[in-house]
């Protein structure tokens, strides 16, 4: 099959490669082929769609950065509308730089969005509900309150005391009030943000385990939850296959700097589910990404009687730990034939099995 072969929803050839917008994922041809559907190529382009292997497709989900940003935008509009108006469709960029449209209900300065978990099984912020309030004001501010959660250990999204809001998520949030300020023509606003049962629903998340206390966090690297179920861990795999060089990485910060620093890998976002995780006979592969997902794959145990709560914690306050290369080693029997790297937050390199 040529690439002419693969036709847009209007029928016309596709120019070059289709790649996946969010992860930057080249589409083999075949994947199109199979999907059947004449809006497959759109659906990609969107970003809201991850098609698999065998040509179906999974509709990933917003983070929860991207569900307050149109929950705070959604509450600055609503301070220009008329008495008894509301607003229902907010646009909001997500930081993967695509641009997406979420459904709120804001009226007279006060907005609530829910957030869409998409085809994640598993995804157990799926449905919470935030608010946010805003204000005329001289200044801009942002306020996190009840059901968000506060970091109480070192190595997280933020300095420990402050609230559980990643530096990204904040990015994209204060774009999105930004945003509102300049439609309105107002010159500040004060937004207080609430999310509903979030104690609660935090209980059920890892944060109480690794150190964000009281509420969930508000983040997002790309704006998008990916999907998973086992169809997905079915094309991952395939994605792995037939590649002479390839890298596998568990989340976005590692897929974001093993472009840059293995740029001969084709690299697999494989996420969590390292279990999974099967390679060929000869293949050069590289496992790489932040320590935390790693570590705890190959020693669970990795923390005990170390004091610390997180392995981010433990990276944070001692790099240079023996107990992260004895977890180095374990992953290495696991994979023997797997070069292991580890970075850090920035895309520095921690460590790496091969010298």
């Amino acid at each position: 099959m040529t690439r002419d072969s693969v036709r847009d929803c209007d029928g016309n050839p596709a120019i070059g490669p289709i790649r996946d917008p969010v992860t930057g994922f080249e589409i083999p041809e075949e994947w199109i082929e199979r999907s059947g559907d004449p809006y497959t190529q759109d659906k990609i382009r969107s970003g809201k769609w991850v098609l698999l292997s065998d040509g179906r497709m999974l509709l990933r989900g917003y983070t929860t950065g991207t569900t307050t940003a149109a929950a705070c935008k959604g509450a600055v509009l609503s301070l220009a509308l008329e008495p008894g108006e509301r607003l229902e469709i907010v646009d909001v960029m997500t930081p993967a730089g695509i641009r997406v449209s979420l459904t709120v209900e804001a009226r007279a300065g006060i907005s609530r969005a829910v957030k869409e978990g998409g085809d994640h099984q598993f995804d157990i912020t799926n449905g919470i509900e935030v608010l946010a309030k805003a204000r005329e004001s001289e200044r801009i501010e942002l306020i996190a309150g009840e059901g968000i959660g506060s970091i109480t250990a070192g190595g997280l999204c933020a300095p420990q005391g402050k609230p559980a809001i990643s530096r990204s998520a904040r990015r994209q949030i204060m774009r999105a009030i930004e945003e509102g300020l300049e439609m309105t023509g107002l010159k500040g606003v004060v937004v207080e943000l609430t999310v509903l049962r979030g104690k609660e629903i935090a209980i059920l998340t890892l944060n109480p385990k690794v150190g964000v206390a009281g509420g969930i966090s508000i983040l997002g690297s790309t704006g998008f939850v990916e999907p998973w179920n086992d169809h997905l861990a079915t094309s991952r795999n395939e994605e792995i296959k037939g590649q002479k060089k390839v890298l596998v990485t568990t989340g976005r910060t590692g897929l974001k700097y093993s472009r840059i620093l293995f740029p001969d890998h084709q690299a697999v976002l494989l996420g969590s589910h390292l279990d999974r995780l099967q390679f060929d006979e000869g293949q050069d592969s590289i496992l790489c990404g932040l320590p935390a997902l790693i570590l705890r794959w190959a020693w669970p145990e990795v923390l005990e009687e170390t004091g610390y709560r997180t392995v981010a914690e433990m990276v944070d306050r001692e790099p240079e730990h023996s107990r992260i290369n004895t977890a180095i080693e374990k992953a290495r029997s696991r994979l023997p034939f797997t070069r292991i790297v580890l970075l850090h937050k920035d895309g520095r390199i921690l460590r790496d099995s091969v010298p």
